[in-house]
């Protein structure tokens, strides 16, 4: 028998990683993708299935999320923490630096963006409360990815036909493969931090770090947005420390690990 906080994580994990998905799927996904026994996801998704966080499709040998799990989802809306937590810190890192900054969660392949604040004299973004962006394509995304297991990334972008666009021109051709993504990856965790120049809308430019919780793992990413021209991309690092700081504050007040 697993001990009660190994348990305890495990479950967490596949809660986490069934909400990422599209729909629902076969446990020896969730087994692989999450690195963990099957014998252990079965018995995992019994409890959470007997408990209504997990419903279990015969006919498609799948899993899905459950009512319960709604119900939790549907108080966190409500309380909204990590906006109200996060609006203050963000107000004070605009006030510090004199750029837009945001703070995003991903959901599914996308970043949901929950707080924005504006810095005075900037122009407006696409990033209101409540729009989605392919995750890929933003720095909040690419940070919050960048913190997560390969397989689990592999899941979202099982093929081509997962990297939407935003542009296509020959300055911003995108990412169109797993293997491009894997590589911008790899750099966002060489360098400590993400970036997109173009990328979502010409001629403006972010910076992203990744917010951690309890676990370890990404609760959602603070990014710095701004006109290219008015930031040289060699005082880009100087501005990710200055996010890092930020986001290790919002981090402490979730009682996250950074």
């Amino acid at each position: 028998m697993v001990d009660e906080v190994p348990a305890a994580r495990s479950t967490l994990r596949i809660l986490s990683f069934m909400a990422a998905q599209r729909g629902p799927v076969a446990a020896s996904t969730i087994a692989t993708a999450l690195e963990l026994p099957r014998s252990s996801v079965y018995k995992l998704l019994g409890v959470l299935e007997q408990h209504g966080f997990v419903l279990h499709f015969p006919e498609l040998r799948r899993y899905g999320v459950g009512i319960a799990a709604f119900e939790l989802s549907s108080g966190y809306s409500r309380q909204a923490p990590l906006a109200r937590l996060g609006s203050p810190i963000l107000a004070t890192l605009v006030d510090k630096i004199g750029e837009s900054a945001h703070l995003a969660v991903l959901h599914g392949r996308d970043v949901l963006y929950i707080v924005e604040e504006r810095a005075p004299r900037r122009p407006a973004l696409v990033t209101d409360v409540g729009v989605r962006l392919p995750s890929h394509l933003t720095a909040s995304g690419r940070a919050l990815l960048a913190a997560l297991p390969a397989a689990q990334v592999r899941a979202l972008f099982p093929d081509r036909a997962a990297f939407a666009h935003r542009l296509d021109t020959p300055q911003h051709p995108g990412i169109e493969t797993y293997g491009a993504l894997k590589r911008v990856l790899a750099g966002v965790r060489e360098q400590g931090f993400a970036t997109e120049d173009g990328d979502v809308t010409e001629g403006i430019a972010s910076v992203g770090v990744a917010v951690r919780d309890h676990a370890g793992w990404p609760a959602a990413a603070i990014a710095v947005t701004f006109p290219t021209a008015a930031i040289e991309q060699s005082a880009w690092p100087a501005l990710a420390h200055d996010v890092k700081h930020f986001a290790a504050e919002l981090t402490r007040r979730i009682r996250g690990l950074y």
